[in-house]
């Protein structure tokens, strides 16, 4: 069982480590960004379906009920990817990403809502302490530049983020993850088709390899494998232990961007680092229980 868990944590934690990868990716390719997240959904369907064939993943619908969920789930992802993107492009990716990891906080006050579970008021504790560290971590800005609607615009995406997961969660146990993956990507893939009419689309011939890595790592590889692992775990402790992601991806924007992080970044992402330790021991103690 110990060792069970510790390879399910170990996994999430590597999805993470794949979906913080958005972060440096959005913010360096240069393209409108609906034709981003057009290019993104349609090259990891391609990829997560010849998957599904290679591996005779079954894609079939158990319930007529479950298409509006679908819908809405790859509705909520999409406009979780565009606000992002746009939050990125707006600001930078330290900001981006801290802002959208208030997520953590939003879904633990929404899970009740959606699953009958008991509120945990841990994870409301838990949820400001990452809060504090997204804090300590953010640069100082003044009203009028681009970063306040960068961070308004992360919010955003963090709240369509939180309600795509919750919806989600729901399904996890009928359907295979790369099922559930396949079908918002096809449905995203077709909503967002109509912006390659009236959008640049050219520089796809010189952005294509970044593309390809957002697609296939990011996409297919790191929210395929992230949604799998919601079965092993609450929604609350999965997306507090995946708040990582801006830690992870600052060291990405430093090391590709040149985005230089100062003290506060190394206080507040230990903060966050230290809220994700406690959380992995208190989910593991409940495992064993």
């Amino acid at each position: 069982m110990k060792n069970s868990h510790f390879k399910h944590l170990l996994e999430l934690t590597l999805a993470t480590c794949f979906i913080s990868t958005s972060g440096v990716l959005g913010k360096y390719i240069d393209m409108p960004t609906e034709v981003l997240v057009w290019w993104r959904s349609a090259l990891a369907f391609i990829i997560l379906f010849a998957y599904c064939r290679y591996k005779k993943i079954d894609l079939k619908l158990h319930s007529k009920k479950d298409r509006l969920p679908f819908i809405l789930s790859a509705i909520f992802m999409g406009a979780h990817w565009v606000s992002y993107f746009y939050a990125l492009k707006l600001s930078n990716v330290a900001l981006g990403m801290l802002s959208l990891y208030t997520f953590p906080v939003i879904i633990a006050l929404l899970e009740p809502l959606f699953i009958k579970i008991k509120f945990d008021p841990i994870h409301i504790v838990l949820g400001i302490l990452v809060l504090l560290g997204i804090y300590i971590l953010a640069p100082d800005f003044n009203l009028e530049n681009s970063n306040v609607k960068g961070v308004f615009l992360g919010l955003l995406s963090a709240v369509f983020y939180a309600l795509r997961i919750l919806i989600l969660k729901q399904h996890v146990a009928k359907y295979n993850g790369t099922t559930l993956m396949v079908y918002q990507l096809l449905i995203l893939t077709l909503l967002l088709a109509p912006f390659l009419f009236f959008k640049d689309t050219s520089s796809i011939k010189t952005e294509y390899p970044y593309v390809l890595i957002l697609a296939l790592l990011t996409t297919a590889i790191g929210h395929t494998l992230f949604i799998k692992k919601l079965q092993y775990f609450s929604v609350s402790t999965a997306s507090i232990i995946s708040s990582t992601q801006p830690v992870f991806g600052i060291i990405l924007a430093y090391i590709f961007l040149n985005e230089i992080p100062t003290f506060n970044t190394y206080i507040g992402g230990s903060l966050i680092i230290a809220t994700v330790i406690i959380e992995s021991v208190r989910s593991k103690k409940k495992k064993t229980d």
